[in-house]
């Protein structure tokens, strides 16, 4: 019986096989992921893309319009708000539509839900449904608006302190959290009025949005927050006793 001999095709699949087992760990090892990227609001002002987060507003939340819808396996029913990626658009993959050597840094405020037609947002696919402002700074318009993208968590650089949105009414208080640096995203919320001796813990009602069922009203109100990072900080009274809801206080605190 003669030599066993591979057939060119079959060495050529297993050529291709190895090189892109080899790209996703040499990926992973650099700290890049692989995802896909498609862009949506092209229609919309970017700043009203706050979504199932409940950032009323990405520009006054601290965001600006770079910003990104998450799908289900990077949002974790909310536990990514506010999170920041650096994503750039992958070159090798797909020469015709990336801008080469660009890259942009979004923040998580919303979520892409799957649906019953195998969609990029699908689990268990990671992908970003990006702002278009953001979405063209990695690729070019024109395609059908799907990409493939490198990405990684990156720590989120703000400016000024972390701000405190009080919402709710009566003795249902709601808080909306913005503008935090760190890790960006809010792992446990704790409040403290002027009466109160101790830290009282909230529940995250949706998104950035976190909620306690005790009154409030006209004291100072103090806040506690540990990030999914696990750094700590505490906002002491950040909210003055004349608050009404609605309004927006931003302290002189932030995470680094």
């Amino acid at each position: 019986m003669g030599p066993f001999i591979i057939p060119s095709v079959l060495l050529w699949h297993l050529f291709f096989f190895v090189i892109t087992i080899f790209q996703g760990v040499n990926a992973q090892v650099n700290g890049w992921l692989n995802a896909h990227a498609t862009f949506y609001g092209a229609d919309q002002s970017p700043f009203s893309l706050g979504g199932a987060c409940g950032y009323d507003n990405t520009f006054h939340a601290g965001f600006g319009a770079n910003t990104a819808a998450l799908s289900g396996a990077l949002f974790k029913e909310g536990e990514a708000c506010g999170a920041c990626y650096q994503v750039r658009c992958d070159y090798r993959a797909d020469p015709k539509w990336c801008l080469r050597l660009a890259s942009v840094t979004i923040t998580a405020t919303n979520f892409c839900p799957s649906n019953n037609n195998g969609g990029w947002c699908n689990p268990p696919r990671q992908h970003f449904d990006m702002s278009m402002p953001a979405f063209l700074r990695i690729a070019r318009n024109g395609n059908e608006g799907i990409v493939p993208v490198l990405y990684r968590r990156v720590p989120c650089k703000r400016r000024g302190g972390v701000r405190f949105t009080l919402k709710g009414q009566s003795s249902f208080n709601m808080v909306m959290i913005s503008n935090v640096g760190g890790s960006g995203n809010v792992k446990a919320a704790w409040i403290r009025g002027s009466r109160t001796r101790t830290w009282l813990p909230m529940n995250r009602n949706w998104g950035a949005n976190w909620q306690s069922s005790i009154d409030q009203r006209n004291q100072r109100l103090s806040f506690k927050l540990t990030l999914v990072d696990g750094k700590t900080l505490e906002f002491l009274n950040v909210v003055p006793p004349t608050w009404k809801f609605g309004q927006t206080f931003a302290s002189t605190q932030q995470f680094s």
